[in-house]
């Protein structure tokens, strides 16, 4: 993040959505301490265990332990992805905010490559997959899925399903998320582009899934997610009303015009 020299650098979030992930959890936690330390003095952890069932929040509660930095919150029950990430933004103490999954096919020490993005003009830095380490029938999905939704919502960006994002935190002072399934991703992008926010984009590397698997590839879910995309899109696209929204509370602010 490139800053006055003489200020210190600002207060850095760090989460994590997590479901069944206790094959992964302490490792990423354990690296993204390791990075975020680099980056400043002022950051937390957070650990969102969405009613896990696998030991993953007991291991969150040692890592709680050891590290006064990290906090864990937990779900009683499962509320979904967009359940876990509109926790996650809900709890940030910070400036800034860095997420990504819980099941390590992102490497959290690649948030340092996205900080220095966070200019002046910037206000959240968008990742996006060098190349999609997975199955080929996830990869033709997923690229199917991506020029849809991209076709369908104007997105600007290369990758909007790229859950590795750095942004500050004050953008959910104009934007309000609502979803809490996994279409919560195009729900956060179209809204904050909408809203004006600047949005920077820089390539990480996508890994392999090695422990669990998704839960998002299977024909009851990709249904779903069809029917969610569609309403999704009438509401934002068709009938806007966010935009509305949005300019009726940048026009509230002392000395800033909507955008």
């Amino acid at each position: 993040m490139a800053s006055d020299p003489h200020q210190s650098p600002p207060g850095l979030t760090v989460f994590f959505p997590a479901y069944n992930d206790s094959g992964t959890i302490a490792s990423l936690v354990i690296t993204a301490h390791r990075a975020a330390a680099t980056l400043t003095r002022d950051f937390e952890i957070l650990v969102i265990d969405d009613g896990s069932a696998d030991g993953t929040g007991e291991i969150a509660d040692e890592l709680a332990r050891t590290y006064p930095e990290v906090r864990v919150i937990h779900h009683g029950r499962n509320r979904g992805y967009g359940g876990a990430l509109r926790t996650g933004f809900a709890e940030a103490r910070k400036d800034v905010i860095f997420y990504t999954d819980g099941d390590a096919q992102y490497d959290p020490s690649e948030m340092t490559l996205l900080w220095p993005h966070l200019t002046a003009d910037v206000d959240l830095v968008n990742g996006y997959k060098i190349s999609r380490s997975d199955p080929l029938h996830r990869i033709i999905i997923g690229r199917l899925y991506h020029h849809t939704v991209k076709l369908l919502f104007g997105f600007p960006v290369r990758d909007v399903d790229c859950d590795f994002r750095l942004m500050r935190r004050s953008i959910f002072d104009r934007v309000r998320l609502e979803r809490n399934s996994g279409v919560i991703c195009l729900e956060m992008m179209k809204k904050i582009h909408d809203a004006g926010f600047r949005i920077a984009e820089v390539p990480v590397h996508h890994y392999h899934r090695a422990f669990g698997r998704s839960q998002f590839f299977n024909v009851r879910r990709l249904v779903r997610t069809a029917i969610d995309v569609s309403k999704l899109w009438v509401e934002l696209v068709v009938l806007g009303r966010h935009r509305r929204a949005a300019a009726a509370v940048a026009g509230s602010e002392p000395g800033r015009e909507p955008s």
